[in-house]
């Protein structure tokens, strides 16, 4: 039998005064209790029998029962209205403190430059917080997949979306590992890739992605090519340390492997900017305090790096 789940407009009102006066067996204390007249009691119950189509209460001028309709209707009616309390309080907690389930859409390579560092600070100042991290380079829809935020490159970013940055803007560099150019001529120049192996990325949107570069004001795309094809950067950058070929990659995710000699800048004066990480959510109306948390928690974090830094500086030369 198909049953119709169609709620009627108003279908849950006078229910609470029912179930006060049905515990009471009372207008006058069902209305005491709502801080309501008992004349609008009265009326909430006349309204709610109006729409049920029975009388729920025998009434007389000593005391007040329930029929057998009435008492149908609090049996059913007791159990569901105390799981719609329970369901209000379990939503209102969520938007009053920070605690339930906080779901991040992030690009791999993402994962061990900025959430690393915070994930295990944030879970100890946060032990009501279940943090979920979904890795992907894909282009997720967070409404659509059940996420608070997501973490991107600035430039992939809808514009509708409430962004808050989470490093400063940094450039994309073109790197290759002493291995690969052993033996071949350094390229000083964009057209000189055409003689080297290019690792490329494919977008969430199935396109291979050119190589952007500048030179002096204008900005270009070169069409490279090469031996790999992958979907994000960290496969790229490992592929270029283990000598495939040349990787263009955002320079943080570089750092390491060019400071311990793993991996040569090239192409410096050309290098495009990046506008930066992001994590990106629907909007201030629908920031959580589970997520409200993370933001002040990495941008504390971001802004002890920097101080950090400056004080082993100030170490260094005070030594």
């Amino acid at each position: 039998m198909k049953q119709n789940f169609t709620v009627r407009r108003g279908a849950l009102d006078g229910v609470e005064a029912f179930l006060r006066v049905a515990q009471h067996r009372s207008f006058r204390r069902a209305a005491a209790e709502l801080r309501v007249t008992p004349s609008a009691v009265s009326q909430a119950i006349h309204a709610l029998e109006a729409r049920v189509g029975a009388a729920l209460f025998i009434r007389t001028t000593r005391s007040v029962g329930l029929s057998e309709a009435g008492e149908r209707f609090l049996s059913r009616a007791k159990p569901a209205f105390e799981e719609l309390v329970a369901a209000s309080e379990a939503a209102r907690e969520l938007g009053q403190r920070p605690v339930g389930l906080l779901r991040l859409a992030v690009p791999r390579a993402v994962v061990p430059l900025i959430l690393e560092p915070v994930i295990a600070s944030f879970c100890q100042a946060y032990p009501e917080i279940e943090v979920e991290i979904a890795a992907s380079e894909e282009m997720v829809d967070l409404a659509a997949g059940g996420f608070d935020a997501g973490i991107r490159l600035g430039q992939f970013i809808a514009p509708d979306m409430a962004a808050v940055r989470l490093t400063a803007p940094f450039p994309l560099i073109v790197v290759g590992s002493p291995a690969y150019l052993r033996g071949r001529k350094r390229p000083a120049d964009i057209e000189d890739l055409r003689d080297h192996a290019c690792l490329r990325v494919r977008r969430s949107n199935g396109s291979i992605a050119p190589w952007p570069f500048v030179d002096g004001n204008k900005t270009l795309e070169a069409i490279v090519s090469g031996p790999l094809i992958a979907h994000d950067y960290s496969t790229l950058l490992g592929a270029a340390i283990q000598g495939v070929g040349l990787a263009q990659v955002p320079a943080p995710l570089a750092r390491a492997p060019i400071a311990d000699g793993r991996l040569l800048a090239l192409l410096t004066p050309f290098a495009v900017t990046s506008p930066g990480v992001f994590l990106y959510h629907p909007g201030k109306r629908q920031v959580l305090p589970r997520l409200r948390a993370f933001i002040e928690h990495v941008k504390y974090r971001s802004a002890q790096k920097p101080r950090a830094a400056t004080n082993s500086l100030a170490r260094k030369k005070a030594g």
